[in-house]
């Protein structure tokens, strides 16, 4: 028994006195001892008493805990595991400096149970003397046990277990199972009375009607021992321990649960109408049903946390799988300008193929947002995009990340590792960047293209994955070809359906849909209303040329936003100054009062004549510098009536 004294604070002169293996103490009202002072934490330290030694261990308090044993002086947070091991009478100063609250520890010991009966573990076997001269028992064992098997869950093994045990002794009246805390931390294993069956009036087992107390000297005894312990006639045998007393237990046998060297809990069964009524035989009958139902214990332990890990797994899934298309599909394709019809549309007849994909722009224009579009439309959106940017890094790593490694492949390869694209088995790889893997590294990834196969860093053997590749790159992948960076066989593969996603600059009428759904996102995330654009800020934003594309318009409009006051409109002073140089080209234009998009042809009018006045009307040139092709430089001067 553990008995706590309060020695100072406002608790001063309260003892208690707790028939219990752990004792929690702080200010919250869920502790066994609850101390009010201010600078107590809610759960500030607790005591563990095991089987072989006592601990307190402070439970990373704010204000921390100090020991005294004799002259001795430790500070729990300095020590390893924050924990002591402690003898009786110990103090403990709950707090620091001038805040602090004395409390003192007692163990108070009940005289050793005069054993009976005793069995240790390994002298447990398959069968004995007593069961061969008692062979109606067997049938009985044969029962329990088959009631064992058939239970999986760990609630319905440790009722056969309570239930077996009654139909096995049927002078037994209770039967308690107490089971060791697989999550607790503590250095001293902390036990726990999870179930209590009782003989009903059928004489088969039935929920207790009540807390049923254990008889904790039999209980410490069987743990320290590592034995089967029988005390037949209880409060004498044991000398009157309180525990045994309250329970009215008249006679007690307990048995542990182990597997291998750890035990992992308790049978007791007890009698509690008279004496002497639990013999040897009953205990050497709890023992070898103890052996089996350790088994069943602890396979329905083990399978209990593969359940609760398989549904973590499983939740930690949907919520990444959740995120990512959130992420992607809270981000719609906004673009009612025709390029962008026009990549929709043959991005729409690819989507349910398997072909490889590659999507070619410039930097910024929104690659991996039209890769995300080809796997959430397709059949595999309930399986995993997978991104991965190969300029990010070295071969070696690129290497290992795509394709995984076995243990020992390298130096830092302490564990089997899965790639990329057996994370993505099923779904869709995106290969950003791709024009910068090295040439030995682009030969496996076309034998994956070619052959569906990958074979880990360090593996003698292949395996088959089916993964859709998206690949994206802001090079002419041809020119690299020709300059031998980039292997034709792999260009051809990757280029079986090209998509190109158009550089701002070539749908300028999508830049007032782009800027205000941006507007709307960040004066969410800010809280924070605002007012919209002004009429000479939208001219100058669909004017620029914005060699960053989108993604420089996005973090534009996000500045914008953080500098607006509430209600404000975006006013040409606000714009960054590159934005506002190409003022002078609005006003030379001569762009007056009128529709979005009567202005934004003036001003392309008369960018088209600057230029070709600028190169002497080498249409050539002209289309180079203003970066589109010669055929659309036709087009627009077509459309211009130039």
């Amino acid at each position: 028994m553990i008995q706590v004294t309060v020695h100072s604070g406002l608790q001063a002169g309260q003892w208690l006195t707790f028939d219990e293996d752990v004792v929690t103490v702080g200010r919250a009202s869920d502790n066994h001892v609850i101390l009010a002072d201010s600078h107590v934490s809610g759960h500030h330290l607790r005591i563990v008493r095991g089987p072989h030694r006592t601990l307190i261990e402070d439970l990373h308090s704010t204000r921390g805990t100090t020991v005294i044993m004799g002259d001795e002086r430790k500070r729990l947070d300095e020590m390893p595991n924050r924990c002591v091991e402690v003898d009786t009478g110990c103090r403990i100063e709950v707090g620091t400096g001038a805040e602090l609250t004395l409390i003192e520890v007692r163990l108070l010991e009940s005289d050793e149970a005069r054993v009976v009966s005793m069995r240790r573990i390994e002298e447990i076997g398959v069968s004995g003397e007593n069961l061969e001269r008692d062979l109606q028992i067997l049938p009985q064992l044969y029962a329990a046990q088959k009631r064992l098997d058939a239970a999986s869950d760990l609630d319905e093994v440790l009722e056969a277990t309570c239930d077996g045990v009654l139909q096995l002794l049927p002078r037994a009246t209770h039967v308690t199972v107490t089971l060791r805390d697989e999550e607790d931390s503590s250095q001293e294993p902390v036990y726990v009375p999870v179930v209590t069956r009782e003989r009903g009036t059928d004489g088969s087992g039935a929920a207790s009607r009540g807390a049923i107390p254990i008889a904790r000297s039999v209980f410490r005894k069987v743990l320290s021992e590592r034995a089967a312990v029988l005390a037949a006639d209880a409060p004498r045998e044991v000398a009157q321990a309180e525990s045994i007393v309250g329970a009215s237990i008249r006679s007690t046998a307990a048995v542990p649960l182990w597997r291998g060297e750890t035990i992992l809990g308790v049978i007791q069964a007890d009698n509690r109408q008279a004496p002497a009524m639990l013999s040897a035989l009953d205990l050497e009958i709890l023992a070898l049903f103890a052996s089996n139902a350790s088994l069943a214990v602890s396979n329905a332990r083990l399978i209990r946390r593969l359940q609760i890990a398989q549904e973590q797994l499983r939740k930690e899934n949907d919520f990444l799988r959740t995120r990512e298309e959130t992420r992607t599909r809270a981000q719609p394709i906004l673009g009612e300008s025709e390029a962008m019809k026009a990549v929709l549309a043959q991005l729409d007849k690819v989507v349910d193929t398997r072909v490889t994909v590659l999507v070619e722009g410039e930097t910024g224009t929104g690659k991996e947002l039209l890769a995300s579009a080809v796997h959430y439309r397709s059949k595999r959106r309930h399986k995993l995009f997978v991104a991965q940017n190969c300029a990010a890094l070295p071969e070696n790593l690129l290497e290992s990340e795509l394709f995984g490694h076995k243990r020992g492949a390298f130096t830092g390869a302490v564990d089997d590792k899965k790639g990329l694209f057996d994370i993505a088995d099923g779904g869709t790889l995106f290969l950003d960047e791709v024009a910068e893997i090295s040439l030995s590294l682009q030969s496996k990834l076309l034998r994956v293209l070619q052959e569906g196969e990958v074979r880990p860093v360090g593996a003698s053997r292949t395996h088959w994955v089916d993964v859709r590749i998206v690949a994206a790159t802001n090079r002419n992948l041809e020119q690299e070809v020709r300059e031998g960076r980039f292997r034709e066989d792999l260009y051809y593969r990757l280029k079986v359906f090209p998509l190109r996603s158009p550089a701002l600059r070539e749908r300028r009428e999508d830049i007032p849909l782009l800027a205000g759904a941006f507007m709307k996102r960040y004066a969410s995330e800010l809280s924070k209303t605002v007012g919209g654009f002004s009429q000479q800020a939208m001219e100058l934003l669909v004017a620029y040329d914005w060699p960053g594309n989108v993604r420089e318009l996005q973090n534009e409009i996000q500045r914008l936003v953080i500098q607006l006051d509430e209600g404000a409109f975006v006013v040409p002073e606000l714009l960054s100054e590159r934005i506002r140089s190409v003022e002078g080209v609005v006003g030379k234009a001569g762009v007056g009062k009128g529709t979005l998009r009567e202005m934004m042809d003036r001003v392309e009018k008369y960018l088209l004549i600057e230029s070709l006045r600028e190169h002497g009307n080498n249409k050539t040139n002209a289309a180079k510098t203003l970066g589109i092709t010669r055929e659309g430089l036709h087009k627009k001067l077509r459309a211009h009536g130039l």
